[in-house]
């Protein structure tokens, strides 16, 4: 998903994080929600704020793994490895997400000059941020969910409703969620709201072994 001026936007999936990246052009700046960053030990930071911040959605912030465990050949083996490391096991969702969260490590590994303009976010923080810090009230699965999502973006960005229209019309669910569209879409109007300059969780960010941040980053506070 990508916003520009006036009525310019785009969206599309792409398979992988390379693909995304040359569509982009690439970009000033891109958010992800997919960790960048991976802990050794004990867990980031970023994490245990984020959740403090969402309040009730603070569970939708996942267990970020060690970067060992991304190496396991199945869930059980990624418990273990991430239990000894770490002394907490992964959710099957982390699991679930475990070879793209690989796949972005490994390639910002050999894509330096991503590293600077690709950034960590999330799209439940972004939405807190638009909301003037409120959680949300809704799990985004459900219809009343996805109601006040999309309510929320249409106040930020008058083009929500022709672009998921769009993206409803153009895209099969099992490709695109409906409420994946509303996830993509937050990031993409965080990213033209922060200018280069979002906010960070932590306000200092520690890095991992490969140097990358292990922050969360999200747009300036907007009261509705």
């Amino acid at each position: 998903m990508a916003l520009g001026p006036g009525r310019k936007w785009a969206i599309d999936v792409y398979k992988t994080i390379d693909e995304l990246w040359n569509a982009m052009n690439p970009p000033s700046m891109m958010l992800i929600d997919i960790p960048i960053g991976l802990p050794d030990s004990s867990r980031r930071i970023c994490d245990l704020e984020a959740r403090k911040m969402l309040g009730r959605r603070g569970s939708s912030v996942f267990t970020v793994p060690c970067r060992k465990a991304l190496q396991a050949k199945s869930y059980r083996q990624a418990c273990r490895i991430n239990k000894q490391a770490m002394g907490i096991k992964i959710s099957i969702q982390t699991w679930n997400i475990a070879a793209k969260i690989k796949e972005v490590d490994t390639w910002l590994q050999h894509t330096p000059a991503a590293r600077k303009r690709i950034r960590e976010s999330h799209p439940e923080l972004c939405f807190w941020a638009l909301a003037g810090k409120h959680a949300m009230t809704h799990a985004k699965k459900t219809a009343q969910g996805f109601a006040e999502r999309f309510s929320i973006l249409v106040k930020n960005d008058s083009r929500t409703g022709t672009i998921v229209e769009h993206a409803l019309n153009q895209f099969r669910r099992k490709d695109l969620a409906r409420d994946d569209i509303l996830d993509a879409l937050v990031l993409a109007v965080a990213a033209r709201f922060s200018a280069g300059r979002p906010k960070t969780v932590p306000l200092k960010a520690a890095t991992d072994q490969k140097g990358h941040s292990m922050e969360i980053v999200y747009p300036p506070d907007r009261c509705m």
